[in-house]
C-alpha cells in the first residue's frame, strides 16, 4: 500500500528573466507557486509541501498557500545553477522526513493535475524504476517533421534516410514535460545524471502538459484555466 504522507517540493528561484516575477505571477487568478501548492495537497499522496526558494516574496505567499519553507542559498539560485543541485540540497535538509521517495512539481505547470501526481508517485512505487518523469506525445517527429537549418538557410530532416510521409509510420515520441518528477532518494543523491538510470514514465495529455516560460505561455494558461479545454470522443 502507497502511504498517503509524502512530502513534495516546489522550487522556486526569485530571478526570471524571461518574465519577471514568474512564480508569484497570478495564472487564472491564482500566484504560479500557490496553484503548485494547492495542486500538491490535492494529491492523495501528498500530505506536505515545502518550497525551496531564495526570494522573500516567494516565501510569504508560499506560507499563505499552506506550505513549508526552505531557505535556498544563493549559490543553488543562479541561471547556471543546476535542478539537481538544488534538489540534493532539500534532500539533506528534509531526509528525516522524506523516506525513501522525492517528488518535484514545478510551479511552471500550472495545469497538472492531481491525477497526474497520483499517477506518477503510483507508477514509481511499482518498483521498477529510479525515477519517473511526466511525459507528453509530441507535436513533432525527428523521423518525419523536424529539420535542422545550414548556414545558407537551407533545412534537413534531423533523421536523413527516412522515407516515411505518414506520423503512423514512424515511432511514437514524446516530449519530457515539467509536470511531475517522483524518484528515489539514494539514486538522486548519486547519480550524474537524471537519465543515467531506469528512467519511468506517465503519459500526461497535450492541455495538461503546458510549461511557463514565456508571456506567452502564461497568456496560454491563464485562458486554459479560465475556459478548460474538454475532451470529446
Amino acid at each position: 500500500m502507497i502511504t498517503t504522507d509524502h512530502t513534495a517540493f516546489v522550487f522556486c528561484r526569485g530571478g526570471s528573466k524571461g518574465i519577471k516575477d514568474k512564480n508569484i505571477r497570478p495564472v487564472g487568478g491564482t500566484p504560479l507557486v500557490a496553484r503548485a501548492i494547492e495542486g500538491a495537497l490535492a494529491s492523495r499522496y501528498i500530505s506536505r509541501v515545502v518550497v525551496s526558494t531564495d526570494s522573500a516574496q516567494i516565501a510569504d505567499v508560499a506560507r499563505d498557500a499552506g506550505a513549508d519553507v526552505l531557505p535556498r542559498p544563493a549559490e543553488l539560485a543562479t541561471d547556471t545553477a543546476g535542478e539537481l543541485l538544488a534538489w540534493r540540497h532539500a534532500i539533506e535538509a528534509e531526509r528525516s522526513r522524506l523516506g525513501d521517495v522525492f517528488i518535484s512539481l514545478p510551479a511552471t505547470s500550472p495545469l497538472r493535475s492531481a491525477e497526474d501526481i497520483d499517477a506518477a508517485v503510483e507508477e514509481f512505487h511499482r518498483g521498477h524504476c529510479d525515477i519517473v518523469f511526466g511525459i507528453s506525445p509530441s507535436h513533432r517527429s525527428p523521423y518525419l517533421n523536424m529539420v535542422k537549418r545550414d548556414e545558407d538557410g537551407l533545412i534537413s530532416l534531423l533523421t536523413p534516410g527516412m522515407k516515411a510521409v505518414r506520423r503512423q509510420d514512424v515511432p511514437a515520441v514524446y516530449d519530457i514535460t515539467t509536470c511531475v518528477y517522483v524518484g528515489d532518494v539514494d539514486y538522486l543523491e548519486r547519480c550524474e545524471s537524471l537519465m543515467e538510470g531506469r528512467v519511468g514514465s506517465v503519459e500526461i495529455p497535450a492541455h495538461r502538459a503546458l510549461d511557463i516560460d514565456t508571456p506567452y505561455d502564461l497568456h496560454l494558461a491563464d485562458l486554459l484555466l479560465r475556459q478548460p479545454f474538454e475532451e470529446t470522443s
